[in-house]
């Protein structure tokens, strides 16, 4: 029995507990299947206990679950016996932190839209700091470091020698806002110029005067899966991050990320656009 489940392991609890719900079988059915008592199933399907690739093949079968790729991606999430870099963290930083952490570290790519504040992907420590420096209640200021510490290694994912693809859409308002003083905006503007010019990494802004804007008034981050029914969608909430997974909602999402797009400038448009917001500075 595990004590704390990782995010990884709660989304691969939630698909088998929906494979066995649209074959129609109860917890009792299915743990008759494999010969073992309902309260394991039950566990199985709460994350807090784990399930081997023999096991988790045959319940697939006995669920009438036909498509091989996804039960392979569902065996590779079983196995998975990562231990990231964000363990360090663990103990010292909310939970949710990590399980960020641990969602890019799976990623096949993402995609932000920030509406406020920087994606966080893209954040210079300045920017970090100020945000979390205007935190309410305040931070002390070794969480406060640690958090800005964390926020940083996030970047691995976008400056690692094999990068997933990112995208980015940025509300102008978010590139004006001075979240500290005037160096730290220009040095976060001149952050986000140099990392537009990688190939794996694509930029758009939302001008103030471009039409479409209730299209993209909210942030949110979506993170591709091996498949895309285990694509992850992620919104803030004040008590800390919402994982969103249900195929209904990605798909609405996935709708979503495509109408923020054509509410924004193109990359070279965009980029100009920073350009001149860094010279106003």
């Amino acid at each position: 029995m595990r004590r704390e489940s990782t995010a990884h392991q709660a989304r691969l609890a939630t698909e088998l507990r929906r494979l066995r719900e649209a074959a129609g079988l109860s917890a009792r059915q299915a743990a008759a299947l494999l010969g073992v008592s309902p309260a394991q199933i039950t566990h199985i399907e709460s994350a807090l206990a784990g399930v081997s690739e023999k096991r988790l093949r045959r319940l697939a079968a006995h669920y009438s679950c036909t498509d091989e790729t996804f039960v392979n991606a569902l065996v590779l999430m079983a196995t998975d016996r990562t231990r990231g870099w964000w363990e360090e963290y663990r103990g010292l930083l909310p939970t949710s932190f990590l399980d960020l952490s641990e969602l890019d570290h799976h990623a096949t790519f993402r995609k932000d839209v920030a509406v406020l504040f920087v994606p966080g992907l893209l954040q210079t420590e300045g920017y970090a700091r100020a945000v979390f420096s205007n935190r309410i209640p305040e931070l002390p200021t070794e969480e406060r470091e640690l958090r800005v510490r964390h926020r940083l290694a996030r970047r691995v994912i976008i400056e690692a020698p094999a990068p997933i693809p990112y995208e980015a859409v940025i509300h102008e308002s978010a590139l004006r806002i001075r979240v500290s003083d005037r160096a730290a905006s220009k040095a976060q503007l001149a952050y986000l110029l140099a990392a537009s010019e990688a190939e794996h990494i694509t930029l758009r802004v939302i001008p103030f005067d471009l039409d479409g804007f209730a299209r993209a008034s909210s942030s949110m981050t979506y993170v591709g899966g091996p498949l895309p029914r285990l694509d992850t969608v992620v919104r803030d909430a004040p008590h800390g991050s919402v994982f969103i997974d249900s195929e209904a909602q990605l798909a609405a999402y996935r709708t979503r990320f495509r109408k923020v797009e054509e509410a924004s400038l193109a990359p070279d448009r965009s980029r100009d656009l920073i350009h001149k917001l860094a010279k106003e500075l």
